[in-house]
């Protein structure tokens, strides 16, 4: 009942013919996924390996770190031609080697705090006064220029403390499935982009304050600067890193920047208006890392059979680069971990598909899908022509995971109608498990575009949030303890089987009408 409920009057006349054209689904074989997937799983000893022993992997010698583990681990399940693969120029790694921040006056009190990637250090212990900056108009900065020696910039902000009323971990519920199922498709939509736009703008707008106010402050000896964000509360802070200088302009004498909690901000800010004297204490040391400044990703694959359509590939994936303050297990050791026991489930139980299955463990995602968009570029596009190489013919599907711990529901489209009614039959025999959604939207932020956008079929399935937007995205609480074992489990073996059910059908999964583009 629950599953009709979820199918949408948009596929269920093509799904009821597809039944009628049937796949002819080896349920032999995908009974043998679902045992050694939910019985026998190794998903959260990857998991443990690739956070807790392996640490934050932001682009550099952590990433690289890790990287080397996933390449011993899947040569180790017998996954052949395991690799690092070089994508391209990246410029420096990055990582943190000490941080401490403290108010000393009007009283004592330890902060919490966090450097954003690619910034510089304090050099010492250093005590310190606030610079309170109440403008955000470039041209009003040169006003500082003399107030900025040896100070901690603090900029206005009007953040409140707002109550948490909802539960910070949740599920999709059947409303909202239905809802996601019943979608609009892309193509159909009117163009209702001005609020990213305006977002962009804004963003673009701040970080050309930002930059100015670095490299004035800078110049003029400052020690350090405090950021927040309205979400950053409750213990949670989110961190990520300057985009702008991110491995290309930053260099080690730039400022130390320090992520805080908006409670602890907002003290600050209170005290600076009142006219109240603020003393800091902070010490904050970071490392440049110049010995190899290139991009890599993790390759592996298990061959195909078929004489005709071994040449041709099913690639699974997920970006194993994370953000620093924790050790980034729901982004995205979780996806990673998915992928790896993808992989280790078909080698196991002897899949022999007809197409070759490639496994990509992506780096540089964070920074903008560095590593996806240079594989394409690379391997599957013709930068004369525009227009797919043979590489990228080969290309059957490309199937993603990042969406955090939560288990599969179903999967998106992006747009490509032709491919639903063969997913709806894929998700059938795991409707049992929650699996039962199609939706033909589109989804962002992740490394399926990188397929996408040149006109490969390339998909993220759904996943149930649990805390991925309160509580781990990019946070300090991204830790294995948020990650959900009995999920992780189902989400391997649904990607499993459709992995294998992609490397085993006559047809490469149909292909949107859209233009090769190199992702630039």
């Amino acid at each position: 009942m629950q599953h009709k409920l979820l199918l949408t009057s948009l596929f269920l006349g093509s799904a009821l013919l597809s039944y009628g054209q049937d796949d002819k689904l080896d349920m032999t074989m995908i009974q043998k996924i679902r045992t050694e997937g939910l019985e026998h799983s190794q998903v959260m000893e990857t998991a443990f390996y690739l956070t807790d022993v392996n640490g934050p992997r932001l682009q550099g010698p952590g990433f690289i770190k890790a990287a080397n583990w996933a390449k011993t681990k899947l040569t180790s399940w017998g996954i052949q031609n395991s690799r690092l693969e070089a994508w391209g120029e990246w410029g420096q790694g990055w990582g943190v080697e000490h941080s401490y921040l403290a108010m000393t006056a009007p009283y004592y009190k330890t902060i919490i705090a966090v450097p954003r990637a690619w910034s510089g250090s304090t050099n010492k212990l250093q005590s310190a006064d606030i610079l309170y900056i109440s403008s955000t108009d470039t041209t009003a900065l040169e006003s500082y220029r003399s107030k900025l020696k040896n100070k901690v910039i603090l900029l206005d902000q009007s953040f409140k403390g707002m109550p948490s009323f909802k539960a910070d971990a949740d599920r999709f519920t059947d409303e909202e499935l239905t809802k996601m199922a019943n979608e609009t498709p892309p193509a159909q939509r009117a163009g209702n982009d001005t609020t990213f736009r305006s977002r962009i703008m804004a963003m673009r707008t701040q970080n050309a304050f930002n930059q100015k106010m670095r490299k004035l402050a800078k110049q003029e000896g400052a020690i350090g600067m405090l950021n927040t964000t309205q979400n950053s509360k409750d213990g949670t802070l989110f961190v990520s890193g300057d985009y702008a200088n991110a491995a290309i302009g930053a260099t080690p004498d730039d400022l130390a920047d320090l992520s805080i909690a908006v409670e602890d901000y907002m003290t600050l800010c209170r005290l600076m208006k009142a006219g109240i004297p603020v003393k800091l204490e902070l010490d904050v040391k970071t490392k440049f890392y110049k010995d190899d400044t290139k991009g890599y990703n993790v390759l592996a694959e298990i061959p195909g059979t078929d004489p005709k359509l071994k040449d041709e590939v099913v690639m699974l994936g997920a970006h194993l680069d994370s953000w620093h303050a924790a050790t980034g297990a729901t982004d995205n050791a979780a996806g990673s971990s998915v992928m790896m026991e993808a992989m280790r489930i078909l080698n196991t139980i002897g899949a022999k598909p007809k197409r070759t299955i490639r496994i990509a463990l992506w780096s540089g995602e964070e920074q903008g899908l560095h590593g996806s968009k240079n594989y394409v570029t690379n391997h599957l596009v013709d930068k004369a022509t525009n227009k797919l190489t043979k590489e990228g013919e080969n290309i059957a599907a490309y199937f993603n995971v990042d969406n955090g711990t939560g288990k599969i529901r179903g999967i998106y489209l992006q747009g490509n109608l032709a491919a639903g009614p063969i997913f709806q039959q894929w998700l059938k025999p795991f409707n049992d498990l929650g699996a039962t959604t199609i939706t033909p939207a589109n989804t962002g932020g992740t490394d399926h575009q990188s397929f996408d956008r040149v006109g490969l079929p390339g998909f993220q399935f759904i996943q149930d949030k649990i805390e991925y937007n309160t509580r781990t995205h990019h946070t300090n609480m991204d830790t294995y303890d948020h990650l959900q074992p009995d999920d992780l489990k189902q989400a391997a073996t649904v990607v499993a089987s459709f992995v294998y059910n992609a490397a085993m059908r006559d047809q490469k999964i149909p292909r949107k009408a859209v233009a090769a583009q190199v992702a630039r």
